[in-house]
This record gives C-alpha cells, sequence and structure tokens, in this order.
C-alpha cells in the first residue's frame, strides 16, 4: 500500500516522525513535503495528498497541521476525498469502518506523537465495514456530485 503524506511547518516534525513510523510498518510512503519547518501554506500540500489518493496515486493519506482540522477541510474539497480529523484511534478506526476515510488528519501540537502512531497504525490496518455504511458513503458521492 502507497501512503502519500504532508504537511505545514506546524506539523513538520511529526510528520518526519510518522515517515519513519510508516515505513517501519513496511508501507511505502511518498512524502509531498514541506522539506523544512518554515512557514508554509497548509492548502498547498493538503491538496498535493488530497490529489495523490483521488486519482490512485496513493492508497490513502495522511495530513499534519497543528490541530489537523484545517488540511481536513482543505482536502476535503477535492472530489472522492473523505479526510477525517481524529485524536484517537478509536474514532480513526471507525472513520475507516463507517466512512471508508481515505485520508487521516493528526494534530502536531495538541497530540502526542505516541498517540498519532496509534492512530496511523489504526488508519492502515482498519478496513471499510461495507454493507449498510456502503450506501451512505455512496450518499456521500452524490451529493460531491451534485446528484442528492
Amino acid at each position: 500500500m502507497k501512503i502519500s503524506i504532508a504537511s505545514d511547518h506546524a506539523g513538520f516534525e511529526e510528520k518526519q516522525l510518522l515517515v519513519d513510523y510508516i515505513r517501519s510498518l513496511g508501507y511505502d510512503v511518498e512524502d509531498r513535503g514541506p522539506q523544512s519547518a518554515d512557514r508554509v501554506d497548509y492548502p498547498d500540500f493538503a491538496v498535493a495528498v488530497a490529489r495523490d489518493v483521488a486519482e490512485g496515486a496513493a492508497d490513502r493519506g495522511v495530513l499534519v497541521c497543528g490541530t489537523g482540522i484545517g488540511m481536513a477541510v482543505a482536502a476535503n474539497k477535492v472530489a472522492g476525498i473523505r479526510a477525517a480529523n481524529v485524536t484517537s484511534p478509536e474514532f480513526t478506526a471507525l472513520a475507516r469502518e463507517h466512512n471508508d476515510a481515505n485520508v487521516v488528519t493528526v494534530s502536531g501540537r495538541f497530540v502526542s506523537d505516541e498517540v498519532n502512531r496509534a492512530i496511523v497504525k489504526a488508519f492502515l490496518e482498519t478496513e471499510f465495514g461495507g454493507g449498510r455504511h456502503a450506501g451512505r458513503v455512496s450518499k456521500i458521492a452524490d451529493i460531491e456530485q451534485g446528484r442528492l
């Protein structure tokens, strides 16, 4: 599985740790930047990861900013993206199982590295539950395409 990852300046240090962690789990990682902790605009990096996932260049995406909120808002503007901003592995598993989240956003300032690792692990290991959830995810796509 290929994972696209990026951050802004507030999430840079955490992103670096997560890149190494994801690779240690055996996944292929595409680091979309930034390459330093210099100030950047998070939408530029959110859209790069979101497009990787939406276009099939990556299977899933991970985004890190100060809270994870701005990254989720920006990523969700890309058609086909279901980005979830989470602060616990339990919420992450539910986002995957119930919502088929394909991008996870985490906080580089308010959540510990240990918890972020557990979040990412849950995100990568939890499968979409399908069943009753599939129709709901389909309705989300219908909203996105203006059919609902």
